[in-house]
């Protein structure tokens, strides 16, 4: 049995005539010989924001399991929205929540991880059903409560499904014709990428392009799934998540991206002793606070020492509230929520020098001072003011020749 599995953002589900739509692109893929499909939906477009921003109100942290009920709720309303919409248009249609097929987690409430998908569930209800509508972004605990997967979590949702039901391809249907060499609200001039490589946009992803979730591009490049990413109101191809070696041009920069996700947190007089810097991201771990960017300066006199990291925006409050109980011991703690993370990524970066005086240059001449510098083999991360964000983006983007 031939198994597509189809992704749809929160833009492509957004109103009616977004659903309307959709069922045009699940009818032509039906009248073209696929004829079991399995739709995995976003919330509509507002709607987990909305829902996020009423449970704050009551609790600002969202490793509560509260939270996972209260904003899981989005996608089932979606869900069962298209799923009704279908079966009025002839086509047999079900909606499916992530607890009834189950879709196990671990109990990380609101961040959750994927550890197994009944996919016997799943085949049993498409010998009844030409497609199956899943709520993504949410799955089941060992304690058999609802999880949620993280924001952006139905990329996820819809690859691990893929990788379940042995379908080769994942369709991702968004907003924009695909993945583009930078945000093309921010830039112009920004292009569609053909091809790119797994390790490229696992790149991207993390460091805060929104096409794709990262944990997606994990899963696709474990289980070997092609991730198509394509407009949902267009009929054109749009980009490949390829291995690299099926990447025949290797460009030095193929993308930037900027992150406006995270917060700068320094530990200022700090005892320079062996093994501190340990004990203050093992108490960060410990609280399921990830750590990205790390930045250790000494004195003068090597007595005290400074450290700058980052973490996500949402743990920010979190992150400085178990610093401050914990037995380190530090002069003065500051954090900064008003920083961008300036990302460039490519393959080629591997085989060609010089990259990152382009990247250096090129933001002194517009004036724009680097906080912290980060680097992977394939990346070059800078964190600077976020108010300079667009004119990074541009001078970077004009730099590397990434324009149309």
């Amino acid at each position: 049995m031939s198994i597509l599995v189809m992704k749809f953002g929160g833009t492509s589900v957004a109103n009616l005539n977004r659903i309307k739509n959709l069922y045009k692109l699940v009818k032509q893929k039906i009248d073209s010989g696929q004829k079991k499909l399995v739709i995995v939906v976003s919330a509509m477009s507002g709607v987990t924001n909305s829902l996020v921003k009423e449970f704050k109100k009551i609790d600002d942290e969202i490793n509560n399991p509260e939270y996972d009920v209260v904003v899981s709720t989005g996608e089932q309303y979606s869900s069962a929205i298209i799923s009704a919409y279908l079966n009025k248009k002839g086509i047999r249609s079900r909606s499916l929540m992530g607890w009834q097929i189950p879709i196990f987690t671990d109990d990380h409430y609101g961040k959750s991880k994927i550890q197994s998908i009944d996919h016997k569930t799943l085949k049993k209800f498409l010998k009844k059903f030409d497609v199956l509508v899943i709520a993504g972004f949410q799955g089941i605990s060992s304690e058999n409560r609802i999880t949620t997967l993280g924001r952006g979590g139905s990329d996820t949702s819809a690859v691990a499904i893929s990788a379940a039901l042995n379908s080769p391809t994942c369709e991702i249907y968004t907003d924009v014709k695909g993945i583009y060499s930078a945000d093309p609200r921010l830039i112009k001039n920004a292009k569609k990428i053909k091809n790119i490589t797994y390790e490229e946009i696992l790149e991207m992803a993390a460091l805060g392009s929104k096409v794709l979730h990262p944990r997606s591009v994990e899963l696709a490049m474990k289980y070997d799934i092609n991730i198509h990413v394509r407009s949902s109101f267009m009929r054109k191809l749009g980009s490949m998540v390829v291995k690299e070696e099926n990447k025949l041009e290797k460009e030095v920069v193929t993308g930037i991206s900027a992150s406006e996700n995270d917060a700068n947190i320094s530990l200022k007089g700090i005892p320079d002793k062996p093994g501190v810097a340990g004990q203050i991201f093992s108490i960060l771990a410990d609280a399921d606070i990830n750590v990205d960017m790390i930045v250790q300066n000494i004195t003068d006199d090597g007595k005290f020492a400074s450290i700058t990291f980052t973490v996500p925006l949402d743990d920010c409050k979190k992150a400085v509230k178990v610093l401050r109980n914990s037995k380190i011991k530090f002069k003065k703690i500051f954090f900064d929520t008003k920083i961008c993370k300036i990302s460039i990524v490519g393959v080629g970066m591997k085989s060609n020098v010089g990259v990152a005086k382009v990247m250096f240059e090129t933001l002194a001449k517009k004036n724009i001072n680097i906080k912290v510098i980060s680097t992977s083999e394939i990346k070059i991360s800078v964190l600077i003011e976020s108010h300079k964000k667009k004119v990074a983006l541009n001078s970077l983007h004009k730099a590397y020749g990434l324009g149309l």
